[in-house]
């Protein structure tokens, strides 16, 4: 694991002796928190030759989550790929407000791995939700999630531009959607930029055109009382809430993240 912190130091990978732990986990076939147990035994056949090629790619600026293909999540594991976004932490503030009144009917746009919609029916086991992407390798992602949380029974995948393949009324929808400005691309991360998926990040200009199509579709798929749950970005809240109140919404509460950032918003239909 040394080898492995150096080598990703000398790449210029933040949080080096984390990420090569996790690998070096992989690599065994382990969960990180059981790598202690054995790190002073013989490394097995092959385990040698997995670590050295997750840390080359990690030293790449892939993403950890790419390399081992999943990403713990609300306490669940998601199958995560080059075709979807990496779930992240901030998320679960969202997750969090949903799950704080009650839904029977969920509607989940643009879902990527899944992680949003799934982990809401995972906890509402009375529920049922239908979860859209543009993206046909993401909603295979998602599919599969499904499967592997048993939950393939109680959730629809539908390939749909936002509302455009969506009928049904909802008492709850949301939305983690692409929101980067245009000239904020080059300043990410090159974990996000070279790796991530470019729809799934910034629908280009000011990064705003996601909101005001969800914005304006998303009365008409509420029951009166239903409520909208939005992901932003922290500079965002103010336009996002003045398009809710515009189409319908009159009281946006926004909710901020670990660090004191403006995170979600959530509203509801009178």
């Amino acid at each position: 694991m040394v080898f492995g912190t150096r080598a990703l130091k000398e790449a210029g990978i933040d949080g080096a002796g984390t990420d090569a732990r996790y690998l070096l986990a992989h690599a065994l076939g382990l969960s990180p928190d059981r790598l202690i147990l054995v790190l002073q035994d013989e490394m097995p056949d092959g385990a040698g030759e997995r670590f050295d090629a997750a840390i080359a790619a990690r030293a790449t600026h892939r993403p950890v989550a790419q390399i081992t293909g999943r990403r713990l999540f609300w306490g669940r594991e998601f199958r995560v790929t080059q075709d979807t976004l990496d779930p992240r932490p901030e998320t679960e503030i969202l997750i969090e407000a949903a799950l704080s009144a009650p839904f029977t009917r969920v509607l989940d746009l643009g879902t990527g791995t899944g992680c949003i919609a799934l982990t809401l029916l995972a906890e509402r086991p009375e529920a049922r939700g239908l979860a859209t992407d543009l993206s046909e390798a993401a909603l295979a992602v998602a599919r599969d999630n499904a499967e592997l949380l048993g939950l393939s029974d109680r959730i629809e995948f539908r390939r749909s531009d936002w509302f455009a393949s969506v009928g049904e009324t909802f008492d709850l929808i949301v939305s983690n959607p692409p929101y980067i400005a245009e000239d904020e691309m080059a300043g990410l991360a090159p974990d996000v930029r070279d790796w991530e998926p470019l729809a799934a990040l910034t629908p280009g200009g000011d990064g705003l055109d996601a909101y005001r199509a969800i914005a304006a579709g998303a009365a008409a798929h509420l029951a009166p009382g239903g409520r909208i749950g939005l992901e932003i970005g922290p500079t965002q809240a103010d336009a996002v809430c003045q398009m809710l109140r515009q189409d319908g919404f009159p009281a946006p509460e926004v909710l901020r993240d670990f660090d004191g950032r403006d995170r979600c918003i959530f509203a509801t239909l009178p």
